[in-house]
């Protein structure tokens, strides 16, 4: 065989090489993939969120809302708002939130405890307690020691809400204050004439004039035109500490990840604290 033959038949191998299946699967997609365990980037941007909160934070999460999805392109946040106790319950029933925001420690924990949340508790606001009475105020509730007084109808809110478990830390703190009854505390109960579903309904009564005064967060208070406030002593008051969580089932576990870390951040925490929130106290 003459070189100029030798010559051809080993182009023909050189050729038939480049084109063999182990070359065509160094260059496909898959192989140059930057992230081949298939894991979303952490980044809220283009994602659809369903965001459960407490009936406090209503007002709050409407503008946290319009920022974020302002600054994150193409992301959509649908809010629901209602009690903690309730809106867990609807989690722990299978409901398609992706994040739950309470205004307690105690119900997020439930679903990390039960497995149902991915990752732990992020603490992102603080809240303090007030009174409020309508705006004409006609029992002349003047300071916390007129909660126990004879005929004042006090609006409460539900056993499992977490206002009402602040309430009544309160309560018991003001019965230790020097000047108050011994029976603060009963007398208090005794008032009360409706156990309303959250907060925001417990303030819509005060505001109809459907009873007296109520325990409810300065947020609450500082909301409504239709409210006064007398303030509780700083040694009777309770700080509130408000945690969230990622859903386990989220189908966009990344995304709420950075939307519960931006609220916690330096940005969520500037538009929290327009409405009255302050840090949260751990």
């Amino acid at each position: 065989m003459n070189r100029r033959a030798i010559a051809v038949l080993a182009a023909i191998a050189i050729a038939a090489a480049c084109q063999s299946p182990a070359a065509t699967r160094l260059t496909s997609p898959v192989a140059q993939s930057p992230n081949p365990s298939g894991s979303p980037a952490p980044s809220a941007e283009g994602a659809a969120l369903t965001i459960y909160g407490a009936a406090s934070l209503k007002g709050a999460l409407d503008q946290l809302k319009a920022i974020f999805e302002a600054s994150h392109s193409g992301t959509i946040l649908t809010i629901t708002t209602d009690s903690s106790a309730t809106l867990r319950t609807q989690i722990e029933q299978g409901a398609p939130a992706d994040v739950f925001l309470s205004a307690d420690i105690t119900n997020p924990k439930k679903l990390v405890d039960g497995g149902l949340a991915d990752g732990g508790l992020v603490d992102f606001a603080g809240n303090l307690l007030t009174i409020v009475v309508p705006t004409t105020n006609p029992a002349k509730v003047a300071s916390p020691a007129d909660l126990a007084r004879s005929g004042v109808k006090v609006v409460a809110a539900g056993d499992q809400v977490p206002i009402t478990k602040y309430a009544k830390q309160a309560v018991d703190l003001l019965a230790a204050v020097p000047g108050y009854p011994t029976d603060f505390a009963a007398a208090y109960a005794r008032n009360v004439v409706s156990k309303e579903d959250n907060v925001k309904a417990l303030i819509a009564k005060i505001e109809l004039g459907e009873g007296d005064a109520g325990i409810v967060y300065v947020t609450d208070a500082k909301a409504s035109t239709k409210v006064g406030d007398v303030a509780i002593p700083p040694q009777a008051n309770v700080p509130a500490v408000y945690a969230g969580v990622v859903v386990k089932s989220s189908r966009n576990v990344a995304a709420a990840h950075a939307f519960l870390d931006w609220i916690a951040g330096a940005d969520g925490q500037k538009i929290l604290a327009t409405f009255g929130f302050i840090p949260p106290q751990t």
